[in-house]
């Protein structure tokens, strides 16, 4: 399940973030966001950007979902393995026996029946919950990048950013970017300072 690695691929490709005005509410954390920047203009705009693959290291609410999702594909694999185990097992006790002569013509018949049975069940078992899990961490996924998008504008509009750019070498849309205009550190410690309103939002504990 390749797929199931997708925790490691990047939540979004380029946020653009317009600014207006709410304030942040209360928090435990202390960790300073306010974003330490040289103001790079274009016209009238004020730049920032953050580093996406450091952010997904150090968003706290990130890391919990993404022990969820590996230690539910750990349970997935093991009972997979189980079922692979049991079918060998069988097989094995049908050869050994075959090999003896120790069956009739019914007897073999019936084991290769069941032979057939376990492997159809085995199968349709992987493709089934094996889908299943994959569609619940895109959701996941799904979610937790739309509510770091909607947090990415809540931080411009309480720090007078008018553009706050995703970099990620994933996705390597921006070659170069000038380091005094990173915010990476500061936004991440805005998002961890609001885990508990993105848990609420988003509706998992």
């Amino acid at each position: 399940m390749s797929k199931f690695t997708t925790l490691k691929i990047a939540l979004l490709g380029l946020v653009i973030a317009s600014c207006g005005e709410k304030k942040q509410e209360k928090v435990k954390v202390v960790e300073n966001t306010t974003p330490h920047i040289e103001v790079q203009k274009v016209g009238e705009l004020k730049i920032a950007y953050y580093d996406q693959d450091s952010m997904k290291l150090n968003f706290e609410y990130y890391k919990q979902q993404e022990k969820i999702v590996e230690s539910k594909q750990i349970a997935f694999n093991k009972s997979l393995e189980a079922k692979r185990t049991e079918g060998q097992a069988y097989l094995d006790t049908y050869t050994r026996r075959a090999q003896n002569n120790e069956l009739s013509q019914d007897d073999m018949k019936a084991y290769e029946e069941n032979l057939q049975k376990m492997e159809n069940s085995i199968l349709q078992y992987q493709q089934t919950e094996g889908a299943k899990l994959e569609q619940e961490t895109n959701k996941r996924l799904e979610t937790i990048g739309n509510k770091i998008q909607s947090f990415s504008k809540k931080y411009c509009l309480e720090n007078n950013i008018d553009i706050l750019v995703v970099y990620s070498k994933v996705g390597g849309q921006i070659g170069y970017i000038n380091p005094s205009m990173n915010v990476t550190k500061e936004f991440t410690a805005y998002l961890n300072q609001n885990e508990n309103q993105i848990k609420k939002e988003i509706g998992k504990k």
